[in-house]
Protein backbone atom coordinates (compact mmCIF):
# COMPACT_ATOMS: atom_id res chain seq x y z
CA UNK A 1 0.00 0.00 0.00
CA UNK A 2 1.46 3.24 -0.89
CA UNK A 3 0.88 5.74 1.53
CA UNK A 4 1.28 9.63 1.00
CA UNK A 5 2.26 11.44 4.71
CA UNK A 6 2.15 15.01 4.48
CA UNK A 7 4.66 16.88 6.84
CA UNK A 8 6.45 14.05 7.83
CA UNK A 9 9.32 15.46 8.69
CA UNK A 10 7.49 17.41 11.87
CA UNK A 11 6.64 16.59 15.07
CA UNK A 12 3.64 13.89 15.00
CA UNK A 13 4.36 12.97 11.45
CA UNK A 14 7.70 11.85 11.63
CA UNK A 15 6.88 9.64 15.32
CA UNK A 16 3.60 8.51 12.84
CA UNK A 17 6.24 7.62 10.32
CA UNK A 18 8.27 5.36 13.22
CA UNK A 19 5.75 3.59 14.19
CA UNK A 20 4.40 2.78 10.57
CA UNK A 21 7.61 1.09 10.28
CA UNK A 22 7.22 -0.96 13.18
CA UNK A 23 3.82 -2.20 13.00
CA UNK A 24 3.81 -2.63 9.28
CA UNK A 25 5.94 -4.29 6.07
CA UNK A 26 3.57 -3.78 3.34
CA UNK A 27 3.36 0.18 3.63
CA UNK A 28 5.18 2.07 1.17
CA UNK A 29 5.23 6.08 2.53
CA UNK A 30 5.99 8.92 0.42
CA UNK A 31 7.06 11.44 2.54
CA UNK A 32 6.45 14.78 1.81
CA UNK A 33 7.48 17.84 3.66
CA UNK A 34 8.45 21.90 3.00
CA UNK A 35 10.84 21.26 5.47
CA UNK A 36 9.94 24.81 7.52
CA UNK A 37 11.85 25.83 10.29
CA UNK A 38 9.45 22.95 12.12
CA UNK A 39 10.30 20.44 9.40
CA UNK A 40 13.39 19.01 10.59
CA UNK A 41 15.63 16.58 8.58
CA UNK A 42 17.30 15.22 11.67
CA UNK A 43 13.58 13.93 12.45
CA UNK A 44 13.89 11.42 10.03
CA UNK A 45 17.54 10.88 9.39
CA UNK A 46 16.96 7.15 10.55
CA UNK A 47 14.50 6.55 7.49
CA UNK A 48 16.99 7.50 4.74
CA UNK A 49 17.66 4.43 2.93
CA UNK A 50 15.00 2.36 4.04
CA UNK A 51 12.85 0.18 1.80
CA UNK A 52 9.98 1.34 1.53
CA UNK A 53 10.33 4.85 2.21
CA UNK A 54 10.69 7.86 -0.57
CA UNK A 55 11.27 11.57 0.81
CA UNK A 56 9.91 14.57 -1.59
CA UNK A 57 11.10 18.12 -0.29
CA UNK A 58 7.99 20.43 -1.52
CA UNK A 59 5.23 22.23 -0.76
CA UNK A 60 1.23 20.76 -0.32
CA UNK A 61 0.50 23.81 -2.22
CA UNK A 62 2.36 23.30 -5.10
CA UNK A 63 -0.54 21.18 -7.75
CA UNK A 64 2.28 20.13 -10.43
CA UNK A 65 4.07 18.57 -7.34
CA UNK A 66 1.19 16.89 -5.49
CA UNK A 67 -0.26 15.82 -9.36
CA UNK A 68 3.13 14.29 -10.07
CA UNK A 69 2.57 12.34 -6.90
CA UNK A 70 -0.88 11.15 -6.81
CA UNK A 71 -0.42 9.93 -11.07
CA UNK A 72 1.74 7.02 -9.65
CA UNK A 73 -0.65 6.29 -7.47
CA UNK A 74 -1.56 6.88 -3.88
CA UNK A 75 -3.35 4.41 -1.81
CA UNK A 76 -3.77 6.12 1.53
CA UNK A 77 -3.08 10.17 2.74
CA UNK A 78 -2.21 11.22 6.24
CA UNK A 79 -2.59 15.24 6.18
CA UNK A 80 -0.61 16.36 8.90
CA UNK A 81 1.75 19.20 7.12
CA UNK A 82 0.12 22.09 8.63
CA UNK A 83 1.32 25.56 10.39
CA UNK A 84 0.30 24.39 14.04
CA UNK A 85 1.81 27.16 16.89
CA UNK A 86 -1.09 29.50 17.85
CA UNK A 87 1.75 32.59 18.82
CA UNK A 88 2.84 32.10 15.63
CA UNK A 89 -0.83 32.53 13.76
CA UNK A 90 -1.34 35.99 15.86
CA UNK A 91 2.00 37.39 14.12
CA UNK A 92 1.49 35.58 10.33
CA UNK A 93 -1.83 34.70 9.75
CA UNK A 94 -1.64 34.47 6.33
CA UNK A 95 1.15 31.40 6.32
CA UNK A 96 -1.41 29.74 8.00
CA UNK A 97 -4.75 30.25 5.71
CA UNK A 98 -1.79 29.50 2.80
CA UNK A 99 -1.24 25.99 4.19
CA UNK A 100 -3.38 24.60 6.10
CA UNK A 101 -6.35 25.79 3.99
CA UNK A 102 -5.26 26.17 0.08
CA UNK A 103 -2.66 23.50 0.85
CA UNK A 104 -5.50 20.80 1.92
CA UNK A 105 -7.37 21.83 -0.97
CA UNK A 106 -4.87 21.09 -3.46
CA UNK A 107 -4.53 17.68 -2.07
CA UNK A 108 -8.13 17.17 -1.79
CA UNK A 109 -8.17 17.91 -5.71
CA UNK A 110 -5.49 15.45 -6.04
CA UNK A 111 -7.44 12.92 -4.76
CA UNK A 112 -10.49 13.41 -6.27
CA UNK A 113 -8.72 13.74 -9.86
CA UNK A 114 -7.18 10.08 -9.28
CA UNK A 115 -9.17 8.33 -6.51
CA UNK A 116 -7.69 7.52 -2.96
CA UNK A 117 -8.24 4.74 -0.69
CA UNK A 118 -9.20 6.65 2.47
CA UNK A 119 -7.72 10.18 3.60
CA UNK A 120 -7.27 10.52 7.39
CA UNK A 121 -6.91 14.56 7.74
CA UNK A 122 -5.70 15.44 10.82
CA UNK A 123 -7.11 18.71 12.52
CA UNK A 124 -7.18 19.86 16.46
CA UNK A 125 -9.49 19.80 19.37
CA UNK A 126 -9.22 23.44 18.85
CA UNK A 127 -11.89 24.22 16.83
CA UNK A 128 -14.58 23.97 18.99
CA UNK A 129 -13.08 26.38 21.08
CA UNK A 130 -12.86 26.62 25.20
CA UNK A 131 -15.17 24.96 27.48
CA UNK A 132 -15.85 26.12 31.00
CA UNK A 133 -17.28 22.16 31.87
CA UNK A 134 -17.97 18.93 30.44
CA UNK A 135 -16.75 17.87 27.24
CA UNK A 136 -17.03 18.50 23.85
CA UNK A 137 -18.84 15.72 21.20
CA UNK A 138 -18.18 15.69 17.85
CA UNK A 139 -21.38 16.73 16.89
CA UNK A 140 -20.77 19.85 19.09
CA UNK A 141 -20.33 24.02 17.18
CA UNK A 142 -17.55 24.91 16.12
CA UNK A 143 -16.09 27.97 17.37
CA UNK A 144 -12.21 28.71 16.86
CA UNK A 145 -10.69 31.74 18.12
CA UNK A 146 -7.01 31.84 17.05
CA UNK A 147 -5.93 32.65 13.33
CA UNK A 148 -4.55 28.67 13.47
CA UNK A 149 -7.77 26.86 15.18
CA UNK A 150 -9.73 28.98 12.51
CA UNK A 151 -7.36 28.04 9.91
CA UNK A 152 -7.36 24.23 11.07
CA UNK A 153 -11.24 24.39 10.87
CA UNK A 154 -11.54 25.67 7.35
CA UNK A 155 -9.28 22.54 5.87
CA UNK A 156 -11.08 20.16 8.42
CA UNK A 157 -15.20 21.65 6.93
CA UNK A 158 -13.31 21.04 3.52
CA UNK A 159 -12.55 17.74 3.60
CA UNK A 160 -15.94 16.92 4.98
CA UNK A 161 -17.70 18.90 2.12
CA UNK A 162 -15.49 16.65 -0.44
CA UNK A 163 -16.58 13.80 1.46
CA UNK A 164 -20.38 14.70 0.94
CA UNK A 165 -19.94 16.15 -2.94
CA UNK A 166 -17.24 14.33 -4.14
CA UNK A 167 -17.82 11.13 -2.11
CA UNK A 168 -14.14 11.32 -1.55
CA UNK A 169 -13.75 7.87 1.82
CA UNK A 170 -12.47 11.36 4.18
CA UNK A 171 -12.21 11.18 7.92
CA UNK A 172 -11.52 13.54 9.59
CA UNK A 173 -9.73 13.32 13.66
CA UNK A 174 -9.70 16.22 16.09
CA UNK A 175 -6.82 16.03 19.07
CA UNK A 176 -5.74 17.10 22.16
CA UNK A 177 -2.49 18.78 22.72
CA UNK A 178 0.94 16.27 21.87
CA UNK A 179 3.96 16.15 23.91
CA UNK A 180 6.91 13.48 23.40
CA UNK A 181 10.28 13.11 21.63
CA UNK A 182 11.21 15.35 18.65
CA UNK A 183 8.56 18.26 19.52
CA UNK A 184 9.47 21.63 18.40
CA UNK A 185 10.79 23.45 21.59
CA UNK A 186 8.31 26.26 21.03
CA UNK A 187 6.08 24.37 21.96
CA UNK A 188 4.87 24.63 25.74
CA UNK A 189 6.14 21.32 27.22
CA UNK A 190 9.43 21.25 25.21
CA UNK A 191 10.13 24.83 25.57
CA UNK A 192 10.02 24.26 29.56
CA UNK A 193 12.04 21.20 29.48
CA UNK A 194 14.61 22.67 27.19
CA UNK A 195 14.68 26.23 29.32
CA UNK A 196 14.72 24.30 32.78
CA UNK A 197 17.82 22.07 31.97
CA UNK A 198 19.20 25.12 30.83
CA UNK A 199 18.59 26.87 33.90
CA UNK A 200 16.07 29.46 31.99
CA UNK A 201 12.97 31.33 33.23
CA UNK A 202 10.08 29.48 32.17
CA UNK A 203 7.47 32.21 30.59
CA UNK A 204 4.20 30.95 31.47
CA UNK A 205 1.26 32.95 30.31
CA UNK A 206 -1.71 34.67 32.69
CA UNK A 207 -2.04 33.16 35.59
CA UNK A 208 -1.24 29.15 34.70
CA UNK A 209 -4.75 28.53 34.75
CA UNK A 210 -5.61 27.41 31.39
CA UNK A 211 -6.69 23.86 30.84
CA UNK A 212 -5.36 20.95 28.09
CA UNK A 213 -5.68 17.69 27.88
CA UNK A 214 -2.19 15.59 27.26
CA UNK A 215 -1.84 13.24 24.73
CA UNK A 216 1.56 11.38 24.09
CA UNK A 217 2.56 11.38 20.59
CA UNK A 218 2.59 7.37 20.57
CA UNK A 219 -1.20 7.22 21.62
CA UNK A 220 -2.07 10.06 18.78
CA UNK A 221 -0.80 7.90 16.20
CA UNK A 222 -1.80 4.58 17.20
CA UNK A 223 -5.15 6.34 16.82
CA UNK A 224 -4.66 7.65 13.49
CA UNK A 225 -3.87 3.83 12.32
CA UNK A 226 -6.98 2.79 14.05
CA UNK A 227 -9.57 4.96 12.62
CA UNK A 228 -7.73 4.62 9.40
CA UNK A 229 -8.62 0.53 9.87
CA UNK A 230 -12.19 0.85 11.91
CA UNK A 231 -13.53 4.29 11.04
CA UNK A 232 -16.28 5.09 9.10
CA UNK A 233 -15.85 7.51 6.08
CA UNK A 234 -17.55 11.29 6.38
CA UNK A 235 -16.60 10.82 10.18
CA UNK A 236 -15.09 12.70 12.76
CA UNK A 237 -13.40 11.30 15.73
CA UNK A 238 -12.01 13.49 18.71
CA UNK A 239 -9.16 11.78 20.44
CA UNK A 240 -7.80 12.25 23.94
CA UNK A 241 -6.45 11.08 26.71
CA UNK A 242 -8.12 12.64 29.76
CA UNK A 243 -4.71 14.36 31.07
CA UNK A 244 -6.66 17.41 31.71
CA UNK A 245 -4.25 19.55 34.26
CA UNK A 246 -3.78 23.60 34.26
CA UNK A 247 -0.61 24.88 32.69
CA UNK A 248 0.96 25.80 36.11
CA UNK A 249 0.82 21.70 37.30
CA UNK A 250 2.35 21.57 34.05
CA UNK A 251 5.60 23.62 34.79
CA UNK A 252 6.12 22.53 38.11
CA UNK A 253 5.58 18.84 36.94
CA UNK A 254 8.33 19.58 34.51
CA UNK A 255 10.61 21.19 37.44
CA UNK A 256 10.21 18.33 39.80
CA UNK A 257 10.99 15.88 37.14
CA UNK A 258 14.26 17.77 36.39
CA UNK A 259 15.15 18.59 40.26
CA UNK A 260 14.99 22.07 39.42
CA UNK A 261 13.20 25.00 41.68
CA UNK A 262 9.70 25.88 41.09
CA UNK A 263 10.63 29.64 41.47
CA UNK A 264 11.99 29.23 37.60
CA UNK A 265 8.09 29.24 36.33
CA UNK A 266 7.37 33.51 36.00
CA UNK A 267 4.23 34.30 34.96
CA UNK A 268 4.23 36.92 31.72
CA UNK A 269 1.29 38.69 29.77
CA UNK A 270 -1.10 36.56 28.98
CA UNK A 271 -1.20 35.89 24.93
CA UNK A 272 -4.52 37.38 23.14
CA UNK A 273 -7.40 35.49 22.66
CA UNK A 274 -6.04 32.98 24.79
CA UNK A 275 -8.75 30.02 25.60
CA UNK A 276 -9.47 29.01 29.03
CA UNK A 277 -9.93 25.06 28.60
CA UNK A 278 -9.95 22.52 26.02
CA UNK A 279 -11.48 19.34 26.56
CA UNK A 280 -13.02 16.55 24.40
CA UNK A 281 -15.55 13.64 24.79
CA UNK A 282 -13.89 10.35 23.05
CA UNK A 283 -16.27 7.99 24.01
CA UNK A 284 -17.13 7.63 20.02
CA UNK A 285 -13.65 6.16 19.10
CA UNK A 286 -13.17 4.20 22.01
CA UNK A 287 -16.72 2.34 21.47
CA UNK A 288 -15.26 1.30 18.25
CA UNK A 289 -12.23 -0.31 20.54
CA UNK A 290 -9.40 2.43 21.09
CA UNK A 291 -8.33 3.63 24.19
CA UNK A 292 -4.82 5.42 24.85
CA UNK A 293 -1.96 3.36 26.63
CA UNK A 294 0.48 5.59 27.91
CA UNK A 295 -0.35 7.51 31.86
CA UNK A 296 0.65 11.00 31.79
CA UNK A 297 3.51 10.09 34.62
CA UNK A 298 4.86 7.84 32.10
CA UNK A 299 4.59 9.64 29.17
CA UNK A 300 6.10 12.92 31.03
CA UNK A 301 9.13 11.31 32.47
CA UNK A 302 10.07 9.74 28.67
CA UNK A 303 9.79 12.84 27.00
CA UNK A 304 12.12 14.67 29.88
CA UNK A 305 14.27 11.96 29.57
CA UNK A 306 14.59 12.13 25.61
CA UNK A 307 15.19 15.81 26.03
CA UNK A 308 18.36 15.40 28.30
CA UNK A 309 19.58 12.56 26.19
CA UNK A 310 19.35 14.77 23.28
CA UNK A 311 20.77 17.89 23.60
CA UNK A 312 22.44 18.17 20.03
CA UNK A 313 19.02 17.81 18.37
CA UNK A 314 17.21 20.82 20.09
CA UNK A 315 20.10 23.36 21.16
CA UNK A 316 21.03 23.58 17.26
CA UNK A 317 17.23 24.71 16.86
CA UNK A 318 17.30 27.33 19.87
CA UNK A 319 20.62 28.72 18.67
CA UNK A 320 18.93 29.21 15.33
CA UNK A 321 16.30 31.12 13.57
CA UNK A 322 14.33 30.43 16.66
CA UNK A 323 16.44 32.73 19.10
CA UNK A 324 15.32 35.66 16.84
CA UNK A 325 11.48 34.27 17.00
CA UNK A 326 11.76 33.89 20.61
CA UNK A 327 13.44 36.80 21.60
CA UNK A 328 10.58 38.81 19.56
CA UNK A 329 7.97 37.00 20.88
CA UNK A 330 8.69 37.90 24.55
CA UNK A 331 10.40 41.17 24.80
CA UNK A 332 7.79 42.84 26.37
CA UNK A 333 6.90 40.04 28.75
Amino acid sequence: MRVLVTGGAGFIGSNFIRLVFEKFTDWEIINLDKLTYAGNPENIKEFEGQSGYTFIQGDICDSELIDEIFKKGIDAVFNFAAETHVDRSIMYGGDFIQTDVFGTFVLLEAAKKYGIGRFIQISTDEVYGSIKEGSFKETDALNPSSPYSASKLGADRLAYAYHVTYKLPIIVTRCSNNYGPYQYPEKFIPLFITHAIEGKDLPLYGDGTNVRDWIFVQDHNEALIFVFDKGIDGEVYNIGAKNEFPNLEIAHKICELLKKPKDLVKLVKDRPGHDARYSVDISKIKALGWEPKKSFEEGMKETVEWYKANPDWWEKIKSGAFKEYYEKWYKDR
